[in-house]
């Protein structure tokens, strides 16, 4: 890697988000971890749709298995961090309402905490 190259994104897991996805069928958890990998080096995971109704710069990673719809809900990059603000299954097509709910809240929550930091220079409060 050159010195031009942009510096690689962190993955940050808001709320019980990380014990969500480890709590997934080995399948589906491989499947979305090597997904959510792709993401900090800027590359485009190959199931994923933008997610409007949370937010601007939220998106959806996607996985199935017999039993159930898996998704990971995230932050693209804000500064150097790709925020994973929620995992869950659902077994219809439509996304439960609380599961948007609770993607929104954790999204503010990352916004608000990024404007403190830039109004104190770089150190939240």
């Amino acid at each position: 890697m050159d010195s031009t190259s942009p510096k690689d994104a962190v993955i940050v897991w808001e709320g019980d988000s990380k014990e969500v996805i480890s709590s997934f069928p080995d399948g589906p958890r491989q499947n979305l971890g090597f997904q959510l990998r792709l993401l900090p080096q800027g590359q485009q995971p190959t199931d994923y749709r933008a997610m409007r109704s949370i937010g601007p710069g939220v998106f959806e990673l996607r996985d199935q298995d017999e039993r159930a719809w898996y998704r990971v809900i995230y932050l693209s990059r804000v500064r150097d961090a790709i925020h994973v603000l929620h995992c869950f299954e659902k077994r219809s097509r439509e996304t439960p309402m609380k599961e948007i709910v609770t993607a929104r809240q954790r999204m503010k929550a990352v916004r608000a905490h990024a404007t403190r930091e830039r109004k104190h220079g770089g150190k939240a409060q």
